[in-house]
């Protein structure tokens, strides 16, 4: 696969993997997670992250999210060297709620 290898993805690329059947990984803290977040992302924080890998599904894209893209490279870094196919969302979920794409939480 061609996007194997892609460490950043836009949102619509994001939006096209997930309809692929990738996974959706919110790695804000908690705080941040109750403040808004994609209704379909699992929330792992980055710091649990690597414990939690395995809690994902095998085989399975994942693309990473976080507040504005940081903390999402490191997230995927950490996954793919555990195996992972995965990929940071550029420009995290303030990218995500301007492209249209739905966020639940107090923030709109």
């Amino acid at each position: 696969m061609a996007w194997f290898r892609r460490t950043s993805v836009s949102v619509a690329q994001a939006r096209a993997l997930l309809d692929d059947g990738a996974v959706l990984v919110d790695v804000r803290s908690p705080q941040e997670w109750r403040s808004e977040h994609a209704p379909a992302a699992r929330h792992i924080p980055l710091d649990q992250l690597e414990r939690r890998a395995g809690d994902l599904p095998a085989g399975t894209p994942v693309v990473v999210m976080c507040h504005s893209g940081v903390r999402s490279a490191q997230g995927a870094a950490v996954l793919r060297r555990k195996g992972v196919d995965a990929h940071s969302l550029r420009g995290g979920i303030v990218a995500w709620r301007r492209a249209g794409e739905r966020v639940t939480g107090a923030r709109r």
